[in-house]
């Protein structure tokens, strides 16, 4: 992959994050409060549903438990835990906590993909999450020993969903669209009776809540995960999990814009370095997986003469 390609799939993929960091204060300010669940399942169940009804495609074989794994892991799994670590943790600690998934991604892409662990994304992921830490900790920082597990939980489940996204691709004749309404249907049915067992539904919903649900359905679910999800095909899984650090960065600074929060010098310095790390990952030239043997992987024919532009548009394509 070219240097100006890898950089565009960054930069749209990172939009993805970026939308997520809204999500806190779309929370706050319109939803109903006190329904983290309902939120999640209101996000993702109507999103998967108009894109099943969009693409009009459904799994087949293995590739129905493979989209419920996904999507316990990518959505269902990933935002009660998640939620489970905002109530029970400080949000900076929370945020923190999650930071770790870079690490997670590296260690699950080097077992499962046949990616080389090198010292420079080693050294990232530190530096990241020393960003991070410096960003979002405040004085009531406090461990609760529940929080974190859930936090830490949290991460594994995004970091293992994004390594068999990864490894798994997508099955022939199958696009971005569908595979992401497979995701966000299965979460979101995951979801959908926690919600209603455990919180039930509110007494009265008004339309600064309708506005809060559909943006998070609409843009934080059907669009974010289908630039996400694209992202996670395209780019190395070690550069899409930084640029989840895109969401905390984002969440700063509309705390500043929107809620007139202020900035202290080393929450500045914090977003630098946090910022520095991103850029390190996606910088540092990628080598090719260890040994592609041992991932079952051909290695590619030779391409006939006036063959190469047609199989230029399937360069890239994710294995089935």
């Amino acid at each position: 992959m070219n240097r100006g390609r890898l950089a565009l799939d960054s930069l749209l993929t990172a939009l993805a994050p970026a939308v997520w960091g809204s999500t806190y204060l779309v929370t706050t300010e319109l939803l109903p409060p006190d329904r983290p669940l309902l939120a999640s399942a209101v996000r993702a169940l109507p999103a998967g549903l108009v894109l099943l009804a969009l693409t009009r495609t459904l799994p087949s074989g293995a590739w129905w438990w493979r989209a419920a794994v996904l999507g316990t892991l990518n959505i269902g799994a990933f935002f009660y835990l998640l939620f489970v670590a905002a109530y029970l943790l400080p949000g900076g600690v929370a945020a923190l906590v999650m930071s770790v998934q870079p690490l997670l991604v590296l260690a699950l892409a080097a077992l499962l993909l046949g990616d080389r662990i090198r010292p420079v994304h080693v050294a990232a992921t530190l530096l990241g999450a020393t960003g991070v830490g410096l960003l979002v900790l405040g004085p009531e920082a406090a461990l609760d020993p529940v929080g974190v597990l859930a936090g830490l939980a949290a991460s594994a489940s995004m970091a293992t969903g994004i390594v068999l996204t990864k490894r798994w691709g997508r099955p022939p004749g199958v696009g971005v669209l569908a595979m992401t309404g497979w995701q966000l249907s299965a979460g979101g049915l995951l979801l959908a009776p926690a919600a209603l067992l455990v919180e039930g539904l509110p007494g009265r919903v008004t339309a600064p809540n309708l506005a809060g649900f559909a943006y998070l359905s609409v843009v934080g679910a059907l669009l974010a995960y289908a630039v996400w999800f694209r992202g996670v095909e395209r780019l190395p899984a070690l550069a899409v999990s930084f640029l989840s650090l895109a969401s905390p960065l984002t969440a700063t600074a509309l705390g500043l814009l929107v809620l007139g929060e202020t900035l202290t010098p080393p929450q500045g310095a914090g977003a630098l370095v946090a910022v520095a790390a991103v850029a390190l990952v996606q910088l540092t030239p990628q080598r090719p997986p260890a040994d592609s043997a041992d991932r079952g992987e051909p290695e590619p024919e030779p391409v006939p003469p006036g063959r190469q532009a047609v199989c230029g548009e399937h360069a890239g394509t994710a294995r089935g």
